[in-house]
Order: C-alpha cells, then structure tokens, then sequence
C-alpha cells in the first residue's frame, strides 16, 4: 500500500468524524473539507482538488437531486390528503383489533416510500396512542411494528433518499434495489416488528405519555386506502417493468421496439416520479378541493428538507470522487482480497462503523458507498470495468444501507424522536428502539449474503 495515500484516507475520515461530533458541524460543509484534506495531504495539486469536488458534485446530482425532489413532492401531497390516516385505519379493519401489531407494520412499510420517516412516524403515531388506550397493553406491542416498517422502508427501498443516493455512487439499477429492498425488507419487517413487538411486550409496559394527543383526525374527504395504494405503486411498477424488460430474461429483438422504448421513457425515475405526482396533484389534490395555490405552497415546503439531503448526497459524491481521483480508492480495493472479503461485508461493517460512530444513517450510507466503490472495478487498457453485475451491486446497496442501520443510539435524532414521543426513558429506548434498528440490520445483512451468492 501507498502509506502516503492509506495516511491521508486515515486523516481524512478522522477530521469527518471530529468535525460531526465534536465541532458539530454540519455533514455538508464537513464532507467537503475531508475532500479537500484528503487531496492535499495525497498530493494533488490544488485545482485538482476542486475539480474532483466540483466532478462528485455534479455527477451525482445530476440524478440524485431529481429524485429525491420528485419524491419529496409526491410525498407531500400523499401526506396533506390524509391518505396515510385512511390507509392506517383501512388496514386496522382488514386486520381487526387483536392483529393490530401486524396492521400498524404493513402500514408503516408502505406509508415511508413517498413520505420521509420522522414525518410519517409524527402522523401515525396517534393511531397506536389510540390502540394502546383501547386495548391497554404495552404501547410497543404498536409502536415497533410502525418504526420497523418505518426504518425499513426509508432505508431500503427507493424512492427514499439513502437507497438512492447509494445507488447513484454504486451505479445500480433502480429498479433491482426494489426488488431486493422488498426482498430484504419484509422478513425484517416482521421479525423486527411484530415479533420482537411480542416479545417486549411482555417484559415492558408502556402507557401513553399522557401529555400526547390520542386521536387522529381524518379528513372527511380523505381519499380510500385503494386509491393511495394505487398511487403508490405508480413508479414503482414503472420502475421494475423497465428493469425486468431490459434484464437477460429477454434477449435482445424478442420484444417489439416501441414496447422497450415506452418501457425505458416510463420506467425511468423521473418519468415515473412526474407521473406519480401528476396523478396524485389532480386525484388527491385538486379532485379533493385543494386550490392551485395550496398545491404550490404544498409543494414549495416539500423541497425544504429535500435540499439539506440533496447537498449531503452531492459532497458525498465529492467524497468518492477524491477518493477515486488521488488513487487512494484503488489502493484500498488492492489491499483487500476480495474472494475473502468481499465488497458486501465491507461494505456493511464500514457503514456500520461510521454510523454508530456519527449518528445519521444517511451520511454513514453514503460515505460507506463512496469507499466501497473503488473495489468494484478494476483499470483495463486505461478504462474501468465493473467487476459486479447490476443484481449484484443493487445487493450492496441494501448490505450498506444495513450497516447503517445498526445500532440507533444518543448521537442519532430519531433515538431522541422515538423517546419523546413513546414516553420512553434512556435504558428502555436502548433496550427497544437500539435492538430493533440492530435487528434490521442483522437480518438485511444476512439476506443480502444470501442474494450476493443467487444472483
């Protein structure tokens, strides 16, 4: 190994974790000072340095901040209409009172695809209030079913910004981290959830914090839990199709040629994402009374919280590209035998370590995204050639986004977010909340070992 190189790597991830936690500064500006002092103690020469942060920048915005900006608007419609409150009360009626645990899961899991987590845990969490009041058991047999359909979902499946932004460094295919999101996501879901809900019950009970809310009000005109499922599914089945039509399974001219182009148009994000929005700006918003003026305003909020992740994504593109660019990314991937340990367990531990170590799931993602892409292609006759194949590096995508999921505890927000708002002290968060967050990253650890070796 290079020493100069493996030092400035050192360094460099060390000035990131003391600017995060000691100066507190914000994971944007901290991103993109370890780009430049990782380039100067590797050598380069100082518009080099710029040019590689400028290059992560922009390549990794170009895609990602579309996104997630679609997304961010689509989900806020969904939000406003009420359709999260009716697809919750319309899956407690399909499930009945006494499988409850397992309707608030469901719910979860398909409420976080268009809307962020914090945000669909706020709006949901009256609906287990009201449970736990009904049937006076212990308010996590409720509670860690939503969360772990919440986390799940918001880490593995896109069009959630973490997956996304993994995905974009990674280069995977959209729409094979859905289908392996899915695959990964629903065994958590249920072991994380119900039964480790079950489980916990029994051993703590918890009361509603009785300075919360205890109803959740629906709007009369809230549109039916079809309809939002409907609306939901819209880019996500673009997003497959296009990928299923374009894979192996058909060879090339078997299918006709305005079936694949509709197919590439439709299924790619954007276009999907335009199209989910245009449904739901006219079928949830305009058909339900919202004036043209509240959509805008709707739509104007959405992209607030949208921009802090789109700027976070972007340095860690910066990351990764200074990582490629001083040769430090593939000192790593020559230091590393790949047949022993391979790009999915690096991934995940790298992740893992950052996360725990800082906090936010979605800085440890993508920084682990940005050093594990050197080791997936190798220099031919002076040009890269991934090493992986598309199933492969969307299977990495869902290892990494484990890994930073392990382990939620006082550095990450959404430990504070759950405490406050189940009523928890310190010990029984850890004890709850930390183990489900560890489970789900446990068990999408194991399934993407097992899809490493199928696909």
């Amino acid at each position: 190994m290079d020493i100069q190189l493996l030092i400035a790597v050192t360094i460099g991830i060390s000035v990131l974790l003391f600017l995060i936690l000691r100066l507190k500064f914000q994971a944007f500006i901290a991103l993109l000072i370890t780009c430049i002092v990782v380039g100067v103690i590797a050598g380069m020469d100082p518009i080099a340095i710029l040019d590689s942060v400028k290059n992560g920048m922009g390549g990794t915005l170009g895609f990602v901040a579309t996104v997630v900006g679609l997304g961010a608007l689509f989900g806020a419609i969904l939000e406003r209409s009420g359709g999260a409150q009716q697809l919750a009360q319309s899956m407690l009626q399909l499930f009945g009172v006494k499988k409850a645990h397992w309707a608030v899961m469901l719910t979860g899991f398909l409420v976080a695809i268009p809307v962020f987590f914090d945000v669909a845990f706020i709006i949901l969490v009256p609906l287990i209030y009201a449970l736990q009041k009904q049937t006076k058991k212990s308010l996590l047999l409720y509670a860690i079913p939503l969360l772990a359909g919440l986390a799940i979902t918001h880490t593995f499946i896109p069009p959630t910004p973490g997956p996304i932004a993994v995905a974009d460094i990674l280069g995977a295919d959209l729409g094979y981290v859905i289908i392996f999101g899915f695959l990964a996501g629903l065994p958590a879901a249920i072991i994380a959830g119900p039964i480790l809900a079950k489980r916990l019950s029994k051993t703590m009970h918890i009361e509603t914090p009785s300075d919360m809310v205890t109803t959740s009000e629906i709007p009369e005109n809230a549109p039916s839990a079809v309809t939002i499922l409907l609306i939901i599914a819209i880019p996500i089945l673009l997003i497959v199709c296009n990928t299923v039509l374009g894979s192996p399974l058909f060879g090339e001219d078997t299918l006709p040629k305005w079936l694949t182009y509709a197919a590439g148009l439709l299924g790619h994000p954007f276009v999907a994402l335009i199209i989910a929005n245009i449904v739901a700006w006219y079928v949830l918003g305009i058909n339900k009374g919202f004036s043209k003026e509240q959509l805008l305003d709707i739509s104007t909020k959405s992209l607030y919280p949208a921009g802090v992740i789109i700027l976070l994504t972007g340095a860690g593109g910066a990351f990764k590209q200074i990582l490629i660019d001083t040769g430090a990314g593939e000192m790593i991937a020559k230091g590393l035998n790949t047949d022993f340990f391979p790009p999915i367990i690096f991934g995940f531990i790298v992740a893992a370590i950052i996360r725990i170590l800082q906090g936010s799931a979605t800085v440890a993602m993508i920084t682990a995204a940005g050093i594990t892409y050197p080791l997936l292609s190798e220099t031919i006759n002076g040009e890269a050639v991934l090493l992986f194949s598309q199933p492969q590096l969307a299977v990495l995508v869902i290892a990494i986004a484990s890994g930073a999921t392990v382990f939620s505890h006082v550095n990450d927000s959404g430990f504070w977010l759950v405490k406050q708002y189940l009523g928890l002290t310190e010990k029984e968060t850890f004890r709850s909340w930390t183990v489900m967050t560890t489970l789900i990253a446990l068990i999408g650890l194991v399934v993407s070992v097992l899809l490493w070796y199928l696909v």
